[in-house]
């Protein structure tokens, strides 16, 4: 099928463009999301150029919920700004039940303490070290 990609391939390629992968959070930077500060993290490549990925923070309220964005425009980075590269935080189990207690808080009137209660409540104390 043209336009599939091979799994473990390079998803993007050019000048300027960087390689996507699962567990890295961008900024938007398209003009109507710069003053909204949305932040996604890509959860999956999927073979039809998209990935899938997660809100993590927005502004306009749409935290916690999913979106497909091609592939190539996340590695365009005029598009969107790379913040952090590392899947350490989207490959433990515990990542979404924190993220949904967290974009359940958010809001313009959430303090840093409504949000360390949500985070308290979706993972329970810290496990006591042997």
């Amino acid at each position: 099928m043209a336009g599939a990609r091979r799994a473990g391939a390079d998803p993007v390629s050019g000048a300027g463009a960087r390689t996507v992968a699962p567990g890295r959070l961008y900024r938007d930077l398209a003009p109507d999301m710069r003053e909204r500060d949305r932040r996604l993290r890509v959860m999956a490549l999927e073979d039809d150029g998209r990935a899938r990925c997660t809100v993590e923070h927005d502004l306009g309220g749409s935290a916690g919920r999913t979106t497909r964005i091609q592939v190539t425009a996340l590695a365009t980075p005029h598009r969107f700004a790379l913040l952090e590269d590392g899947n350490q935080l989207a490959a433990d189990p515990r990542y979404p039940r924190l993220l949904a207690a967290l974009a359940a808080v958010h809001g313009p009137a959430a303090t840093p303490r409504d949000y360390a209660r949500a985070a308290l409540a979706a993972l329970g104390p810290a496990p006591e070290e042997k």
